[in-house]
């Protein structure tokens, strides 16, 4: 069965609150859960809930992401997102790494770390 990027927000909440209800308070579980919750309830509230949708269709039917600048330092993608020449949501990666364009609104824009499928995993701490 596909799945449903036009989902009732309310109705995964119920689901993920019925799932959460299985797993002890505090439990690694329940701390994934209310981080997936937290974040869907936080795309809604800053109205990019259709924005999440599309991402979600793009995610799911497997379509390659678009980097749209490539920068090689920090300092070269900073001089660039201050000149205004990237938009909200581009896709960019720093040295290799994957970064989102985001505007923090009255903090500004700025860089948001976003892992590339194809870069390597960072080593577990443990």
């Amino acid at each position: 069965m596909p799945y449903n990027s036009n989902f009732d927000v309310d109705a995964v909440m119920k689901v993920l609150g019925t799932v959460s209800d299985k797993f002890p308070n505090g439990s690694p579980e329940d701390e994934a859960l209310r981080i997936a919750a937290v974040a869907l309830l936080y795309v809604r509230d800053i109205d990019k809930l259709e924005d999440y949708r599309a991402y979600f269709r793009d995610f799911i039917a497997g379509k390659p992401l678009v980097v749209e600048h490539a920068f090689a330092t920090r300092e070269e993608a900073d001089a660039v997102l201050a000149s205004g020449r990237v938009a909200d949501g581009a896709l960019v990666t720093i040295a290799g790494q994957g970064f989102t364009v985001v505007n923090n609104g009255p903090k500004g824009w700025r860089f948001l770390r976003t892992r590339l499928p194809d870069e390597p995993e960072l080593p577990d701490s443990k």
